[in-house]
């Protein structure tokens, strides 16, 4: 683990590709291990070839080799593999108020489109596992609400995701629009999910994507 951590810390200075100059101690210290442990690490990520190293005058150079490029590469691959699992972990949030007054406007829709009609409110989950909500639902094709017009306002299209928390049906909804990973899972539901899942702020849900 200590060895993967300095790989990704000696990626982040630019050495992949070439070297960089590095200090023991500024390593030491983002691993909050001993300076010893580092030139350790150093020298045995050497022999595998995960990096290379010289040194001129006073200067440690150090660079990620291509087979230790190709570690990283396999790595993050593993680690996208890993948060696409179609699972939220995440804590219960107070919303803003707003999640009824969006939840009637769409309310026909809602039930056109996803089979249900809503209870006015939504539950807002703030996202612990994965980073953000589209790293769960990444690989989820959604249903799209299409936007409409009323009363002079226009109401835009919104992603409809279906998912399950404790066996209830659900759906998390984001707009279309929404330019930033959302980090705050909006998510409605046929039934007041906090009373019927006795959910209060800060306890702990897992949502599972429906595909």
């Amino acid at each position: 683990m200590k060895k993967v951590r300095l790989l990704v810390s000696l990626a982040r200075k630019g050495a992949v590709g070439k070297k960089v100059r590095v200090t023991v101690r500024e390593l030491a210290e983002e691993l909050g291990v001993s300076p010893q442990t580092v030139l350790r690490l150093l020298n045995e990520m050497e022999e595998e070839d995960l990096i290379e190293k010289s040194v001129e005058g006073k200067r440690t150079l150090v660079g990620v080799t291509p087979e230790g490029a190709n570690f990283l590469r396999a790595l993050c691959d593993e680690i996208s593999e890993a948060l696409s699992t179609g699972v939220i972990v995440g804590e219960v949030v107070s919303g803003l108020g707003e999640g009824a007054y969006y939840v009637k406007q769409y309310s026909p829709l809602i039930q056109e489109y996803l089979g249900f009609e809503p209870y006015l409110g939504t539950l807002n989950v703030r996202v612990l596992f994965p980073k953000t909500v589209f790293d769960a639902l990444c690989n989820v094709r959604p249903v799209i609400i299409p936007g409409f017009t009323k009363g002079g306002r226009t109401f835009g299209d919104v992603k409809a995701y279906r998912v399950r928390i404790d066996g209830v049906e659900g759906a998390v909804v984001v707009p279309s629009r929404t330019v930033h990973p959302p980090k705050i899972a909006e998510i409605i539901a046929p039934v007041n999910l906090r009373e019927k899942l006795g959910l209060k702020d800060g306890d702990r849900v897992r949502i599972e994507v429906v595909e």
